[in-house]
């Protein structure tokens, strides 16, 4: 028995699995990103081409190894596979400069039309200390941030950013010799939105936090909330210092987009905070706002697809929680 065939994706039908205000997209991609898309496509069709051939002289490199293993030195081979490797990654690199033009051809109309700034290499942002401070990220010793978006939605000024963090690590063996290594710690997305009303209280909130625990700062005067939906209290844990204030910015439909995001970033263990005026969120996860894969025709509306999908999860969150957080109730009042 056959499957019936998928309907093919259209723009009209990606735009209607988005919210309202991304319905400026359908002309602008019409009369912007679509025609500068197509006039780079030759440039795309190049690149796979040099890539192509990065790839066969690869191939050759690694057939030389397996030869040079029964009739030549070890060393022969091990020349022969590090040239392959190398090879490999120039290929690669080919691509790189038309994939770097496709993500700012998708990206930045979309940052424009909602006033926001994309910084693809941005300095340290001062906001993975707060993360710190919350629990939210573990300590490092270095770190790379990528892909900073920056504005306000709904009023609410907000710093989203990649960071991937990394801490040393030295081992001594029985000889005394030392060995240094760098371990990922975290790599994923930071968010912090600040809201104009400060919340009394401090809550966490962890997402099947697992081996995670180990470092998560939960603090004096903290206690477990205990949510009202019995599937979110499966899945999450929350610690506060005001239970009526958890509960109150809690809802349901602000849970659902946290999972939500989770789902759209390809994350896990997503943990989030409220203190002070700030919603702080990070979770490990792909990388936001690529432009995918090069072997697809630029246009390929997939890619555009992720991309604006990436930019809905966070508007949606930021929406959820900007319902309450003008109007959070003080545990005193009550």
């Amino acid at each position: 028995m056959s499957g019936r065939e998928p309907e093919a994706l259209t723009l009209e039908g990606l735009l209607a699995e988005l919210p309202d205000d991304f319905s400026f997209f359908g002309d602008r991609y019409a009369s912007e990103i679509a025609p500068a898309l197509t006039a780079r496509e030759g440039e795309r069709l190049a690149a796979i081409g040099t890539r192509n051939r990065f790839r066969l002289g690869a191939v050759a490199g690694l057939a030389l190894a397996g030869v040079s293993l029964a009739f030549a030195p070890p060393l022969v081979a091990m020349l022969a596979l590090a040239g392959a490797a190398g090879l490999l990654a120039w290929g690669e690199a080919t691509l790189e400069p038309i994939r770097r033009q496709t993500k700012a051809l998708l990206v930045e109309p979309v940052s424009r039309q909602f006033g926001l700034g994309f910084e693809t290499d941005p300095p340290r942002p001062a906001e993975i200390d707060l993360c710190r401070e919350l629990g939210l990220t573990p300590s490092y010793d270095r770190a790379k941030f990528e892909d900073r978006l920056s504005g306000e939605r709904g009023g609410a000024p907000f710093v989203l950013f990649e960071a991937h963090l990394e801490e040393r690590r030295t081992t001594t063996d029985s000889k005394g010799r030392t060995t240094t290594t760098w371990v990922t710690v975290f790599r994923g997305q930071c968010l912090k939105v600040r809201f104009s009303k400060p919340f009394s209280g401090v809550t966490r909130v962890y997402r099947d936090a697992g081996l995670f625990n180990g470092f998560l700062s939960i603090g004096r005067g903290n206690e477990r909330v205990r949510l009202e939906d019995p599937e979110f209290e499966k899945a999450f844990q929350v610690f506060s210092t005001d239970q009526i204030e958890a509960r109150y910015i809690l809802t349901p439909d602000f849970m659902e987009r946290l999972l939500g995001l989770e789902s759209a970033f390809g994350g896990r263990s997503l943990r989030c905070a409220f203190s002070g005026g700030d919603m702080v969120l990070a979770v490990e996860g792909r990388r936001l706002f690529e432009a995918g894969s090069m072997s697809k025709p630029l246009k390929d509306l997939n890619r555009i697809r992720t991309i604006l999908q990436d930019f809905a999860a966070v508007f949606l969150l930021i929406d959820a929680v900007s319902r309450r957080a003008g109007a959070t109730p003080s545990s005193r009042a009550t």
